[in-house]
């Protein structure tokens, strides 16, 4: 669910900022869940050694998709007007094969765009290539970082061109498709939490529906919706870029894709930063990760009914944590019983309230959101809630992240197929755990009756060449937890780890703290990490 980590968001949250980072809503269940001269790239990548034939011509055909596309490189233009990306941001195409074993097969094309970089010519350090998570997120929207003036990104923007992509079957990037978009949004959808069997025979039967359409509609490029196959698509775009090494900051599911990358190519990475990390481990990849975002999001779903107990002169919603979780349940109990305004249920409670936990952001609009309801503005949920059938652009684009989240989780790794597992597994958590964990469990189901090839998650480790990569982490992430940052740490020998403590937000390196920011800003403009891991007091609790 990350980002989902692995991110997941709501499309109301996907407006403003999604799950940066970990999966958009399941159609059939709550929506939830970088200093050196530029040049040719090196002729090989730089892949672990491997018995496998396949991650030999793998490797290969990734060097060669480089190398080609080293001496093709991007003709850059004005964004089509239909993507809504202003000037001076320009677009352009990066080809690469679907298949790295077969580099001369199939190819499709992947939507990149950038602002060049603010200060001088001698002050450029190349490209600053961005991934926000999902998977399923794109990272087109990276570049108006600088045209907003986010003072934030100032330093190292005067450094580095700032480059977004669309990722393999996102967005503009051979999207594909699971289900009609229209019937993806479409509320309410069935309480997450069953109350009997049948329940939990009906949101298995849609699982294996959403699998069943994402083979139908997107059946190709399934087998190659993977991590790997995406990391090998990143060191092409930076070949194309006309970077010998790749300068790299990744979010939520983007730390994932940053490690496979640095296990791949230890040789091309120039600079690195991770910011609120997946575990690495292959154990945790994805069935396990999913059950520890369970026990994660309850801890920061807890956090924010302290504050909003806290702050109840604002909000009038409970002066103790107890009595703030009995007004939630409350709440979920009228929209079980008669969904409010006939279209937000549990389900789409859930897919709502989850923001908060996810971001510090979202803590005083949920709250005065819910606020409104209580005194009697009905209509202030409903309008922050229920889909908008007419934005069917906006649907389509929730539709196709989805599709992506579940297609790079269920081929990157096996999933159990036996589902006495999985609900007794959830089943448990949910006793403990009840605020995501059946919304999760079914978002990611589909993976046990997925229809291509499951594959089995990359060795995460330290090879040749790989530089000092800088780990960011909130100590109370829900989406991805802190151990994640303390495993890849001790994998990629030299990184540093900077905590965040007593904070707990998704996608630290964007909010304003100058001990997390200056040492960022440091890293990328110099290279330099301190001698020691740090630990940074948090960033600035909310204001109602």
């Amino acid at each position: 669910m990350c980002g989902r980590p692995h991110l997941r968001r709501t499309r109301q949250t996907a407006r403003g900022s999604r799950k940066a980072v970990i999966g958009s809503a399941g159609a059939f269940a709550a929506a939830a869940l970088i200093a050196g001269a530029v040049s040719a790239p090196a002729a090989q990548a730089d892949a672990p050694r491997s018995g496998s034939s396949t991650a030999g011509l793998q490797a290969r055909g990734a060097a060669l998709a480089a190398a080609k596309a080293a001496k093709a490189g991007v003709d850059w233009k004005d964004c089509p007007a239909d993507w809504g990306i202003a000037k001076p941001i320009q677009c352009g195409w990066v080809t690469v094969p679907l298949d790295y074993a077969k580099p001369n097969g199939k190819q499709i094309k992947l939507a990149v765009d950038r602002i060049g970089n603010t200060g001088t010519k001698g002050e450029r350090q190349g490209s600053l290539v961005y991934n926000p998570g999902g998977p399923g997120g794109s990272g087109m929207r990276f570049p108006t970082r600088v045209t907003t003036k986010n003072p934030i990104y100032a330093k190292m923007a005067k450094a580095y061109d700032f480059v977004g992509f669309d990722p393999r079957g996102v967005g503009h990037s051979a999207p594909i498709s699971c289900i009609d978009p229209q019937e993806f949004v479409k509320a309410p959808k069935a309480d997450p939490v069953p109350d009997s069997e049948a329940d939990k025979l009906g949101q298995r039967k849609l699982a294996k529906e959403y699998a069943d359409g994402c083979y139908e509609k997107s059946g190709e490029m399934l087998p190659q919706m993977t991590t790997p196959n995406t990391a090998r698509d990143l060191d092409v775009i930076r070949a194309a870029l006309g970077d010998k090494k790749l300068n790299y900051l990744g979010v939520s599911y983007g730390t994932y894709l940053g490690a496979v990358y640095g296990t791949l190519f230890p040789g091309h990475v120039r600079r690195m930063i991770v910011d609120s990390v997946v575990n690495p481990a292959k154990s945790n990849i994805w069935y396990e990760a999913n059950l520890n975002q369970d026990i994660a999001f309850e801890g920061r779903w807890k956090d924010w009914q302290d504050w909003v107990a806290k702050n109840d002169a604002t909000f009038h919603l409970g002066t103790t944590r107890a009595a703030v979780q009995k007004q939630w349940e409350t709440l979920r109990a009228a929209a079980k019983k008669s969904p409010i305004g006939g279209v937000v249920g549990p389900a789409e409670l859930i897919g709502f309230f989850q923001s908060a936990p996810y971001y510090d952001s979202s803590w005083v609009p949920v709250a005065q959101t819910w606020s409104k309801y209580v005194a009697g503005d009905t209509q202030a949920l409903v309008d922050a809630i229920a889909p908008d059938m007419s934005d069917t652009a906006g649907n389509a684009a929730s539709e196709n992240s989805n599709a992506v989240y579940t297609a790079v989780e269920c081929a990157d790794a096996k999933w159990p197929t036996s589902w006495s597992k999985w609900d007794k597994d959830n089943t448990e958590l949910h006793k403990k755990y009840p605020f995501m964990t059946w919304s999760n469990a079914w978002m990611n189901l589909p993976c046990a009756t997925w229809k291509t090839k499951q594959q089995t998650p990359l060795d995460v480790k330290t090879g040749k060449g790989l530089p000092s990569v800088l780990i960011v982490q909130s100590e109370r992430d829900a989406a991805t937890p802190y151990e994640g940052a303390v495993v890849l740490h001790k994998r990629f020998k030299g990184s540093r780890l900077i905590t965040e403590k007593e904070a707990g937000s998704h996608g630290v390196t964007g909010l304003p703290n100058p001990c997390v920011n200056d040492r960022v800003d440091s890293y990328l403009l110099t290279g330099k990490t301190d001698k020691k891991d740090v630990t940074c007091a948090p960033h600035a609790t909310p204001k109602p």
